[in-house]
């Protein structure tokens, strides 16, 4: 089986060779030293040189100093230590004093057309390598992006003393993306197999946010999301850190394909877990990033990818259980996880 054929048939919960596989987006400090035990010199080698089957596509957002459609939206007060690298989760955010939502047009909101580079984004397309299972990064984070508007503590104050203003950030915010989202799609169509959308809505132990109030307030908008992009024949992988197991058959109720990241040691979330409740749906994850991959060695990793092949034989892309490979997994743990994969 080619690499695209591959996740497509674990998509589809069909029989497969071996597991999909796919190694996430590894940060830059964590770079050098895959180069140099892989002997390769950028990240298209690196990817060959495992075998991986996702290949990930960057939305090309040319809003320096960033270049990230991850942090297309800047709500930072600057003035008030907002001045962040990325979101302004726990720093003021522009909406912290407002509570009119006729007021949400006072923000400067960006126009994705400005920004969003169409003719790289084919041309990353075209570079591809055909047999592999091209996925669009586009986050498309709503939620989080909310939360930076006012900051977190605000953000989850308001949604409770005014509803109707976090519901009018949230709306725009969407609305935000979806016109991005469109563009780009717009841009690739046809060459495009699927993308990454999602919002962290778990902590290590519990949701966030109770899941009514994400039924509410929230998922109105990731329906959205994943609606435009069936419309384009993609296939939707859903991000989330943490432990959802509460609402992950709300994601796939709303058309989600595949769930992603299974934090492994997160509560109810690690591979036999999921077995038990959802034998029959597909999930990108479920190696642990946390105490495995960093502390483990290369028998302990080949040793517990064994028990996870024969816990999910056909409806797990594996993966570490966490989108970024960082500085702190050595190397040769990469090796024998996917080594192991494919034994």
């Amino acid at each position: 089986m080619t690499s695209k054929e591959r996740v497509f048939a674990t998509i589809e919960g069909k029989a497969v060779d071996y597991p999909a596989s796919w190694l996430g987006l590894p940060v830059p400090p964590a770079l050098p030293g895959l180069y140099d035990y892989f002997k390769v010199n950028d990240v298209d080698g690196l990817k060959a040189a495992i075998n991986d089957d996702v290949w990930p596509i960057m939305v090309p957002y040319n809003n320096a100093p960033f270049y990230d459609v991850g942090c297309a939206l800047q709500f930072a007060k600057e003035d008030e230590g907002g001045n962040q690298d990325e979101r302004t989760l726990t720093a003021p955010g522009f909406f912290e004093d407002f509570t009119d939502p006729k007021d949400v047009d006072l923000y400067q909101w960006p126009n994705p057309a400005d920004f969003l580079d169409t003719l790289k984004a084919k041309q990353l397309l075209e570079e591809a390598p055909d047999d592999k299972f091209t996925l669009g990064i586009m986050w498309s984070a709503h939620f989080q992006d909310t939360c930076s508007a006012f900051g977190m503590e605000n953000a989850l104050t308001t949604m409770m003393m005014y509803p109707d203003m976090f519901q009018a950030v949230i709306d725009r915010i969407t609305d935000f993306y979806l016109e991005l989202n469109g563009l780009f799609y717009e841009a690739v169509k046809g060459k495009l197999n699927g993308v990454l959308i999602g919002n962290d809505f778990g902590s290590q132990t519990a949701l966030m946010v109770d899941p009514d109030m994400l039924r509410h307030f929230v998922f109105p908008g990731t329906k959205k999301l994943v609606d435009q992009a069936k419309s384009y024949g993609l296939k939707v992988m859903h991000h989330s850190c943490g432990s959802i197991h509460p609402i992950i058959d709300d994601l796939f109720e709303m058309g989600v394909d595949i769930v992603h990241p299974i934090q492994a040691l997160a509560t109810d979330m690690s591979v036999e877990h999921l077995n038990e409740t959802h034998t029959d749906k597909v999930f990108c994850g479920g190696v642990d990033a946390q105490e495995l991959l960093v502390n483990g060695s290369p028998e302990e990793i080949a040793s517990r990818i064994s028990e996870i092949k024969k816990l999910f034989p056909n409806g797990l892309i594996i993966s570490p259980s966490h989108e970024a490979i960082l500085p702190d997994i050595a190397p040769e743990n990469i090796e024998a996880l996917f080594t192991a994969i494919k034994k």
